[in-house]
């Protein structure tokens, strides 16, 4: 039998081969290029256009935005200055030109609790804006957030 096993006794024991056969690794590969090699291109043509003019003036850039921040000790400010609750729809409304569809940006401390966050929020929309955002750190920047303390526990 050809390729068979010796199962005889004999001494023509099969050796073992540790080798890995890469050639079909190399032919995947190679067909894989191949295939990369012809869509490339077809994905980067572009198909010439000619627009016409518009006769719009450009759209105005925003302006700087405004953040409303949270403290941990629950004091509002908007952009650097503390403010009284009270004063926080007159401050936003100066701060951004009496446009209630201005976006705020919402800074609020990781210990903040979530039931002031939202008293802000509901503040905010009490004043006429809805246009809210929350803003975070980017984690890749900032690296791993560092562990809550344990609760102590009776």
């Amino acid at each position: 039998m050809a390729g068979g096993i010796n199962q005889s006794g004999g001494d023509d024991d099969l050796q073992e081969n540790s080798e890995i056969n890469v050639t079909p690794f190399i032919d995947v590969m190679l067909v894989l290029l191949i295939i990369f090699m012809v869509a490339a291109p077809l994905s980067t043509v572009d198909v010439p256009v000619n627009l016409p003019r518009s006769n719009a003036a450009a759209a105005p850039r925003p302006q700087e935005p405004v953040y409303v921040t949270l403290q941990p000790d629950l004091t509002i400010s908007v952009g650097n200055e503390t403010i009284a609750r009270e004063a926080l729809a007159e401050v936003l409304r100066a701060a951004t030109a009496e446009d209630p569809e201005a976006r705020l940006y919402i800074r609020a401390d990781q210990t903040v609790p979530y039931g002031a966050l939202m008293e802000l929020m509901n503040l905010l929309r009490s004043g006429g804006f809805t246009q809210v955002g929350l803003v975070g750190q980017d984690a890749a920047t900032t690296g791993p957030a560092p562990a809550p303390a344990a609760e102590a526990r009776p």
